[in-house]
């Protein structure tokens, strides 16, 4: 029997700002936990000793947090009901030494991160955002969301071959964007620039994570509205129906039977590039959150290995909707469409984590939420994407679930989902993370 749904588009709605506000893993992490906040969690320093206390309790490391919510007489055996994301989008982050430029121009040096779409990078208006680190220990987010930089295309009267032949990209030559004019490079000019609208005094700035960001704002598209486009779908969308979900469970748990599971949300960085850091999901983070939960309740390893035994995780990141241009690319009889509900990913090469077990357990979570799902698998004679999922199942020897919202446009500056998806999943989040 379906529950009444949590969430409509109203939270369709909220995504957009949250997009917005979110350039930079950084800021992600810092809007997730300020949500979080007002539902009542409260952040944990990894460095201090924990209280086995029911409630709300989140860790932020970087570009990454990890969120969960103990309820009143929870077992330290109890299992985890784990929401598993990603933070960080595929784009062009600063150089070490930014300071660049030719002819003329005044130019920042970035580097590619992930596997960005390089031409939607062109002839777009570019802000420029990320985490300055002080010369007194201390971090500082800033953002600068107006139009600052541009990567300039070629002129079609000097390529004309373009419209024959495609786009030819030198990752190293062609990506470099321009902020000014001017013939002299002078080492500093950037920093310079961010301490000032920082606020900071000359030389405070010490380190620098930067990265580019387009300047346009999400917004609904279509006659009637049933399209929503906008930057960093992937994998901010499911950050934002994680952090949703999490909160609703946690401020519904009062006064009604007792939750079954302890629900996490676990948003990592690093996942475009493999996952390996601190802050990855091939990292350490969430197994020693996890840990340290059931051992700060009185767990014992014996406990540890219970609740991991029964615990399951789904991890939500963005797949391919069809493409009505090219259907051939896609297999064909798993056609995701927009506004069709999640969908569930299945690779037997196991590039997700999906296997017959836990389709049940999604399928019983959508069931119960009242809401669509479709299945998706890639056409057999292209290499299929991955996903933090299986790197989670491997790590922690959790059973993992690899879902999703289907869009168009993945990995370029700006993509586009079915409005109704990001409800959509929420509300087959949240029937997930109550069991």
């Amino acid at each position: 029997m379906s529950t009444p749904s949590r969430f409509d588009r109203g939270h369709t709605d909220d995504l957009m700002p949250f997009l917005a506000a979110s350039p930079t893993p950084y800021h992600a992490v810092a809007n997730a936990a300020e949500r979080l906040e007002k539902a009542g969690f409260r952040q944990v320093a990894e460095t201090d000793a924990w209280e086995g206390t029911s409630g709300g309790k989140y860790v932020l490391r970087g570009g990454a947090l990890v969120a969960w919510y103990v309820p009143e007489g929870a077992e330290p055996h109890t299992p985890f009901r784990i929401v598993g994301a990603h933070t960080d989008s595929p784009n062009l982050r600063v150089k070490p030494r930014p300071d660049s430029g030719a002819h003329g121009w005044r130019q920042v040096a970035v580097e590619i991160y992930g596997g960005p779409l390089l031409n939607s990078w062109l002839d777009r208006d570019l802000g420029l955002a990320g985490r300055l680190s002080l010369r007194d220990g201390s971090t500082r987010l800033v953002n600068i969301d107006r139009a600052l930089l541009r990567v300039p295309q070629l002129a079609v009267h000097l390529d004309r071959s373009v419209s024959t032949e495609g786009l030819k990209l030198d990752k190293q030559r062609h990506l470099q964007p321009i902020w000014g004019l001017g013939e002299e490079v002078r080492d500093g000019d950037l920093i310079a620039f961010l301490e000032e609208e920082s606020g900071l005094a000359a030389g405070e700035v010490t380190g620098w994570d930067l990265m580019t960001h387009s300047v346009e704002p999400p917004s609904y598209l279509g006659r009637d509205r049933e399209l929503l486009a906008g930057p960093r779908m992937d994998n901010l969308l499911s950050v934002h129906a994680g952090t949703a979900a999490l909160a609703e469970v946690a401020t519904a748990d009062a006064g009604q039977p007792y939750l079954p599971y302890i629900p996490v949300l676990a948003a990592f960085d690093h996942e475009e590039n493999g996952s390996q850091s601190d802050t990855g999901a091939d990292g350490p983070l969430l197994g020693s959150v996890l840990e340290r939960s059931v051992f700060a309740r009185g767990g014992s390893y014996e406990d540890r290995a219970r609740a991991f035994a029964g615990t399951v995780c789904l991890s939500s990141d963005t797949g391919h909707a069809i493409h009505p241009n090219y259907a051939e690319r896609h297999d064909p009889t798993h056609h995701p469409r927009a506004g069709g509900g999640p969908i569930l990913k299945v690779n037997v090469n196991n590039r997700y984590a999906t296997d017959g077990s836990g389709r049940a357990v999604f399928a019983a979570a959508c069931e119960k939420a009242g809401v669509p799902f479709q299945s998706f698998v890639s056409n057999n004679s292209m290499p299929c994407g991955t996903t933090i999922g299986p790197i989670t199942a491997a790590r922690h020897g959790i059973k993992t679930v690899d879902i999703g919202v289907a869009i168009l446009s993945m990995h370029s500056a700006r993509e586009l989902c079915g409005a109704d998806d990001p409800f959509l999943l929420a509300n087959a989040m949240v029937a997930f993370l109550e069991g």
